[in-house]
């Protein structure tokens, strides 16, 4: 069996925004084939999302991740995916996230005959854009009424932007949320899987992912302006949450 490589690098990958239904609770819909010729193993690295994917005629949610995951999908295989916000999967699923760290997981072993009746309302298509409507629609007609938890979504927009130098991560959301640590972390639990740092880590190899495609300066200078204290820093997180380092990502992603 070939090395794994990442998901973005291998098929075709298409996203955009979801129906004006869905926008409170998913960001996205996106669309992944495989080649028809086959594709190696797939590294979906953790990037702070959680995903309802349709595959194989079925609903499962994939993560949340904190460790690199490997997945063997077969040749030409289609997995469609509606991505939600921050700190809605919670409310909409009905199960703290903790409960998943790591999983690819059936909807069925959540909601058990209500993922079935979920399904077979999706009608199948050859053309994946009118399967796409369809799952959207499906989906839409199965909205919770729940209220967005705004205070975690507040929180993940206070982690990506970083605390200001020097503050300590915690007990500066503690004092941002007015939540005490017990709290914090229980509620962080529940909606993301983990705890403010390892959210912190995550975000922040994604910080560096996005400058480095957008930039072409060293390596040192993206780490340092994505948050690390040094290239080695970021080396180590890199191996850490891809099982790979940042030169070998690059190369893997831009086929060089």
């Amino acid at each position: 069996m070939s090395d794994p490589v990442p998901a973005q690098a291998t098929g075709t990958f298409q996203q955009r925004p979801v129906s004006a239904r869905l926008r409170g609770t998913f960001a996205s819909v996106w669309v992944h084939r495989m080649d028809p010729a086959g594709s190696p193993p797939i590294a979906v690295m953790p990037d702070a999302t959680i995903d309802l994917q349709w595959i194989g005629g079925s609903f499962r949610i994939a993560g949340p991740d904190k460790e690199p995951q490997t997945e063997v999908l077969a040749a030409d295989e289609v997995v469609i995916g509606l991505r939600f916000h921050p700190a809605t999967a919670a409310a909409w699923l009905g199960v703290p996230q903790i409960e998943l760290v790591g999983q690819r997981l059936s909807l069925d072993v959540l909601w058990g005959a209500r993922a079935r009746r979920l399904a077979s309302r999706v009608r199948a298509s050859d053309n994946l854009e009118d399967l796409a409507c369809s799952l959207q629609q499906v989906v839409a007609e199965e909205m919770a009424s729940d209220a967005p938890d705004v205070p975690m979504q507040a929180a993940y927009r206070l982690i990506e932007r970083g605390p200001p130098p020097d503050a300590p991560l915690v007990p500066w959301l503690m004092r941002a949320l007015e939540m005490s640590e017990r709290t914090l972390r229980r509620r962080f639990n529940e909606s993301f899987g983990y705890g403010p740092k390892t959210l912190e880590r995550i975000l922040r190899y994604q910080r560096f992912l996005r400058l480095s495609n957008q930039s072409n300066s060293a390596t040192a200078i993206l780490a340092a302006e994505a948050g690390y204290s040094d290239q080695a820093h970021l080396v180590r997180e890199s191996r850490r949450l891809t099982g790979s380092t940042p030169r070998q990502i690059h190369h893997l992603l831009h086929g060089e």
